[in-house]
């Protein structure tokens, strides 16, 4: 029976939604550590072509589209997220929903036996995406399996996550040498699709390459030097090393692309930022003892922060810092007094600050700007 006008009116609103679509992707990341461990965009991609799949079947059945429902799953499959961790993020997302649409349509005034039809319709909807999406996995999973792709992500996913270290045979087999010396590359490409565009340019320099945690990841035989990834791309690239060495170097490429800028970066050139941004408790105490005095909410404290973290980032050059803020150096001068006369933090010229009272003030610096 086509849905009165109120019901799609409603629903459609919830559909478009972001305050939804957020909450759907938080019980969904929270219910599930792997699929926590996507990048969130791809996230909020998955549950925005299930809320509005849904949403748009329960008001004309005959819209009904499981293609996209199978794509996700085989999505999954080739980033490596478990199955029974792909349903219990579903469902979470799928809970919540039911909720907030018998709530909208409650408010809105429609009567008690159409919400019951709508949800049980829903329901209805919503299970067939489920079986869908795992007809989609399935036949993914058993495509990889057939392939020496999927046996060489194995085999980088072991290498650099957990699992007893692949035999010697193993390694030559997926084309690298066991006493061989790699580097490590991350990025935060997790389209499948795109994954493989930024692969054929990374094969050039040798190599294995795969989805691990969700993200295109590898070891190139000889250091990708030169690439220019697509536009928004993050790629974090390490220095070689040797293979024992690689799980720990992972976890810093990880934690390097998650706070890095898009573009080609090395790891090394992020080590401070990398280093400091594992110590968030550390950085809280920091802040509040350096720049306790400040008010988030005074716009005049923020420009004396950022001029302040601008100086740093500048070499503490009060001229070059003034051209980058299209300011008068006197302003820059100004600024900086005066955050010395409301803080214990000294960054004027010839004020004879140490190098770590400096990394000290810029990371309070960085930490308050960023967190409010």
């Amino acid at each position: 029976m086509p849905a009165s006008p109120l019901l799609r009116q409603v629903l459609d609103a919830m559909a478009a939604d972001e305050t939804v679509v957020d909450e759907l992707v938080k019980a969904a990341r929270d219910q599930s550590p792997e699929v926590a461990r996507l990048p969130e965009a791809e996230n909020r991609r998955h549950v925005q072509f299930l809320l509005s799949a849904a949403l748009r079947a329960t008001t004309n059945p005959d819209s009904a589209d499981y293609t996209t429902a199978e794509a996700l799953g085989a999505d999954r499959a080739a980033q490596g997220v478990p199955l029974t961790d792909l349903l219990r993020g579903v469902q979470a997302g799928r809970t919540l929903a039911a909720r907030f649409a018998v709530e909208r349509a409650r408010a809105a005034g429609l009567p008690d036996d159409v919400i019951l039809e709508t949800v049980l319709d829903a329901e209805r909807y919503t299970g067939a995406l489920e079986r869908h999406i795992v007809k989609g996995y399935h036949a993914a999973e058993l495509q990889l399996s057939r392939t020496v792709r999927d046996a060489r992500t194995q085999l980088l996913r072991t290498l650099l996550l957990a699992g007893h270290p692949p035999t010697p045979e193993e390694l030559r087999q997926a084309g690298l040498r066991p006493e061989g010396r790699y580097s490590c590359v991350v990025s935060d490409v997790s389209d499948p699709a795109r994954a493989r565009t930024l692969e054929q340019a990374l094969l050039e320099f040798g190599g294995v390459y795969g989805l691990v945690e969700g993200r295109l990841t590898g070891l190139a035989a000889r250091p990708p030097a030169g690439i220019s990834p697509a536009e928004g791309v993050v790629l974090v690239v390490a220095p070689p090393v040797t293979l024992p060495e690689l799980r720990e170097v992972h976890r810093l490429c990880t934690a390097a692309a998650r706070i890095a800028g898009p573009g080609h970066h090395d790891l090394t050139a992020l080590a401070g930022e990398v280093a400091l941004s594992a110590q968030p408790l550390l950085a809280d105490l920091l802040t509040g003892g350096l720049l306790g005095a400040l008010d988030p909410a005074n716009a005049f404290h923020r420009e004396l922060a950022a001029t302040a973290l601008a100086y740093l980032d500048h070499g503490q050059r009060l001229r070059t810092t003034a051209e980058a803020l299209h300011l008068h150096p006197n302003t820059v001068r100004y600024r900086l007094d005066r955050l010395a006369e409301l803080t214990p933090v000294a960054l004027a010229e010839n004020s004879g600050g140490r190098v770590l009272d400096a990394v000290r003030s810029w990371w309070a610096l960085q930490n308050w700007l960023g967190g409010r």
